[in-house]
């Protein structure tokens, strides 16, 4: 069999140049496993997800986008949660995925497509993926014995365990997750991993930015060098022990793997057969699929080792973030920390939650979530720096005719030569390209730090051109209008680049500047209203707006404000 490294080695300028053609840009989040609730680690994958793909729109208003998310469904953990809760297991898969498809709605993740592995098509899709590895003699049958951890789902090789004593027994865990392990001989339908470490490799050495940040990478790469991580692994359960998923072609005593079972759900959403068709061939592979650091080997290996073997090309771009602590504990049930996004969206709102996750959230490290945090960042950022200054602007004290105006050249370049001026228009003729290399390497938290500082350098000009002073006397009210029309056009400039984290209150501020939905991508960003001769006053919208109301703590309740 000819190696992926030797097929891409003649090969990969064609599929570069594929890359650059294929119509539709594919995203994918994990999909979720429903023995449990959603909390915030689930939703910062979903919203990292949806603000890259929004971006991608927003660079491209032509652009063709793809973007699933779902949940996996099957498995030994599933029957066990669904027995605990004295459920069919139809039925607590059903009402748990309704819980992460109500996660990814009300916090605006625009997904084109919700999969659950339970779908007939998702079915169909894995027994036809089987079959193709099957046909190609990389999965053959044996007695698979090792380790087995029932929480993680998986077999573990000796140096992923620890020996540690319980109730005054030793017993094994798994050296990662630490949870217990049984040992297990079964029969077992095996895939031949050990013959992929050379494709793997190449894989990753011959884009350093295939799997990001750079530290998974790496991680990556060492885990394939170990001994035993490129073991052929087991693909299959003997259905007696793990009825709850699909069956094995042609043996009904063998249930597919979950891990296989979950990974093929992205090829379900392609559309994919044994033979790709055309229409497959229009996304696939995906362009950026976001995944947790717990699941890295199981997407940075497992996965692209089963598309070589199918002769598919893996993944463009693996995002792999970090976890969440909160108050800087891990988050775990047992401790009573789990954050739910539901709940805590009713204090900060779904926008409001979704900016700090994505302000706060740094991927190659762990995010840390603090109530006291988002307060502060939310009330400072959102209502003060941004809400503040749109309210300002749009007072019927300073601004009566509820106008952007327009504005005098010759007062413009008087107040332009003042030096808070020259920092406000250096910082947004600089924004767009900020934002454009932050955006564009996931780094969202480093483009809103950079919007953020031009909206304070915004309101230090408008406070330090005191237009409630300009507005007393007629010869000032030239100068007046100018500080309006700069302070709204940074307000219009920083409104756009903030749609991908906060695309509800950014529809907001854009409304009220009336801003015509064809003119709010990036492109328009870069077209500087004040060197526009032909710009002429633009009425505001006639609704009201209010972009975030201030969050206050009393009596150690937290409640919103009724003025922002």
């Amino acid at each position: 069999m000819k190696t992926y490294s030797q097929m891409c080695s003649k090969t990969l300028q064609c599929l570069r140049n594929y890359s650059s053609t294929k119509p539709i840009t594919y995203f994918t989040t994990p999909i979720y496993y429903v023995n449990a609730e959603p909390h915030i680690g689930h939703l910062y994958s979903s919203v990292i997800a949806d603000a890259s793909q929004r971006w991608t729109k927003l660079i491209n208003k032509h652009a063709k986008v793809k973007f699933s998310t779902g949940t996996d469904e099957h498995g030994t953990k599933i029957q066990q949660a669904a027995k605990a809760h004295n459920r069919t297991l139809n039925g607590y898969c059903g009402d748990i995925s309704s819980k992460y498809r109500n996660l990814a709605d009300n916090f605006s993740v625009e997904y084109t497509d919700f999969i659950r592995t339970s779908d007939e098509r998702h079915k169909k899709t894995v027994q036809n993926f089987w079959v193709s590895l099957a046909k190609k003699g990389l999965i053959y049958k044996s007695t698979y014995r090792g380790w087995y951890c029932v929480p993680d789902e998986t077999f573990l090789s000796d140096s992923q365990l620890t020996e540690v004593t319980k109730d005054g027994k030793q017993i094994m865990i798994s050296t990662e997750s630490k949870h217990p392990v049984e040992w297990s001989e079964e029969p077992n339908y095996i895939f031949k991993l050990s013959s992929f470490r050379d494709d793997l490799v190449y894989w990753l050495k011959q884009n350093e930015k295939v799997v990001i940040p750079q530290k998974f990478h790496k991680i990556l790469l060492d885990l394939i060098n170990t001994d035993d991580a490129l073991a052929d692994i087991s693909v299959s359960r003997p259905s007696s022990r793990v009825h709850w998923g699909i069956p094995v072609p042609n043996d009904e005593e063998q249930t597919v793997y979950v891990w296989l079972d979950a990974l093929v759900n992205y090829l379900t959403v392609a559309g994919y057969s044994q033979v790709p068709d055309a229409q497959f061939k229009q996304s696939w592979p995906p362009d950026v699929q976001v995944i947790g650091k717990d699941i890295l080997k199981f997407h940075g290996i497992y996965w692209p080792a089963f598309l070589i073997a199918a002769d598919l090309e893996p993944p463009r771009t693996i995002l792999c973030h970090s976890h969440w602590t909160v108050d800087g504990e891990k988050m775990s049930k047992s401790k009573g920390n789990v954050v739910n996004p539901f709940e805590k969206s009713d204090i900060f709102t779904k926008d409001g939650l979704r900016y700090f996750l994505l302000k706060e959230g740094v991927n190659h490290s762990d995010g840390n979530y603090s109530n006291t945090k988002v307060i502060r960042m939310l009330n400072a950022e959102l209502a003060d720096t941004l809400g503040n200054l749109l309210s300002r602007c749009c007072g019927n004290n300073l601004n009566p005719n509820q106008v952007i105006p327009k504005i005098d050249q010759e007062v413009f370049n008087r107040i332009a030569s003042m030096e808070v001026t020259k920092k406000l228009i250096c910082n947004l003729e600089q924004l767009p390209e900020v934002c454009l290399k932050h955006y564009n390497e996931f780094n969202f938290y480093k483009g809103t730090d950079a919007i953020i500082a031009t909206l304070h350098s915004a309101n230090l000009f408008f406070e330090t051109l005191k237009p409630w002073e300009l507005k007393k006397a007629s010869e000032t009210l030239a100068d007046l209008q100018v500080v309006l029309h700069l302070a709204m056009e940074a307000l219009r400039i920083t409104g756009i680049l903030l749609q991908p984290s906060i695309p509800n209150i950014s529809r907001t501020l854009l409304d009220k500047l009336n801003v015509n939905e064809s003119e709010r991508y990036f492109v328009d960003t870069t077209v500087l209203s004040w060197k526009n001769d032909k710009f002429q006053t633009r009425n505001l919208g006639s609704e009201k707006a209010v972009l975030f109301k201030r969050i206050i703590v009393e009596d150690c309740k937290v409640r919103k404000a009724k003025k922002g």
